[in-house]
């Protein structure tokens, strides 16, 4: 009797030693395909930061007809990457959005331009057609034409806004003088499809002063009441960090692990090793923490929309750094 109830012990001891380090689920949304863009989770799933962190994540890429925010807010993750205007734009809309981590120190935004459309500075712009995506990705673009005092509306002295599909065609087809393109993705297709560095007038939002935060990390407000969500968000962000990292200093490594993880195989090792090169210029500098003026610059720069702001008021709530204080300490 006494050995059957040792044995019963023994198990009970064993299935609460493994419910005590069952791995906890995250559910990670992308705001866009798998591609190195997001190679620092990637390479965090890989080299098992997550699981060192007791986390069992998965990662769900994104694309055209995802929206990064619906996504959230429908409970389908936990935790999303998205750029701030979109975020900030939801958020005085009714979704709570709060930034946890910033792992994108800056901004790979830019326009892309022929110089045989006539461009050479923003003058250049008006009377124009402007390539511009959106699902939220429009809203930099719109502070900027804003602070040119420049209309969007096709009027005299303004310019014609195209809603640029997610390639460079209208450029490459002179449907559009410029088109939106990321330093570490599109632009590098314009250059593969033949046209070359000297064929084109970029301008870089990061040198326009109106550049905003990209890709920084979402959750909902409610969500972080909660202890044990926050300290999931803890032990997520400290080893996505670690990842991120890890993909800086090992860049080809990084971009081979993205390709192993897509399942469409539509990339190339060629363009991800490039984009994985280049996107680490863009971490370079973060540690993850938000920095206070990089918001207030993004803020700003969303507020200067003339008669049609992005936002109209001052965020509240919508950052803060109780994650990655726990998370980098």
């Amino acid at each position: 009797m006494k050995n059957i109830t040792k044995l019963a012990t023994g198990a009970a001891l064993g299935l609460w030693g493994t419910l005590a380090h069952a791995a906890d689920d995250v559910t990670l949304q992308l705001k866009w395909v798998t591609q190195a863009q997001f190679g620092g989770y990637y390479v965090a799933l890989d080299k098992g930061f997550y699981e060192e962190e007791g986390l069992n994540v998965t990662i769900k890429p994104g694309g055209p007809d995802i929206a990064p925010t619906q996504v959230l807010a429908g409970g389908g993750a936990d935790v999303t990457v998205e750029w701030m205007p979109a975020a900030l734009a939801a958020r005085e809309k009714g979704l709570a959005m709060v930034n946890i981590a910033q792992p994108f120190k800056s901004s790979g935004m830019m326009l892309t331009c022929r110089k045989d459309a006539g461009i050479a500075t923003t003058d250049d712009f008006k009377g124009k057609t402007l390539g511009v995506w959106f699902f939220g990705n429009e809203f930099p673009f719109l502070s900027w034409m804003n602070k040119l005092e420049i209309p969007t509306d096709g009027s005299e002295g303004g310019v014609t806004v195209l809603k640029q599909g997610f390639n460079v065609d209208p450029l490459l087809q002179k449907q559009a003088a410029c088109v939106s393109t990321m330093t570490y993705n599109e632009y590098w297709q314009v250059i593969d499809a033949g046209l070359t560095p000297d064929d084109l007038q970029v301008f870089k939002y990061e040198d326009q002063g109106v550049a905003t935060l990209e890709d920084g990390l979402y959750v909902l407000e409610d969500k972080l009441a909660d202890p044990a969500f926050e300290d999931k968000m803890v032990r997520f962000v400290r080893a996505s960090m670690k990842g991120w990292k890890y993909a800086e200093e090992n860049s080809d490594e990084a971009a081979d692990i993205v390709l192993e993880n897509d399942a469409s195989g539509a990339q190339t090792e060629k363009h991800q090793r490039r984009m994985m090169a280049e996107v680490a210029k863009l971490t370079a500098g973060s540690n993850g923490a938000l920095v206070e003026a990089d918001y207030q610059r993004t803020v700003d720069s969303l507020l200067s929309g003339g008669s049609d702001p992005v936002i109209s008021k001052q965020p509240e709530g919508a950052w803060t750094h109780a994650i990655t204080d726990k998370a980098l300490n």
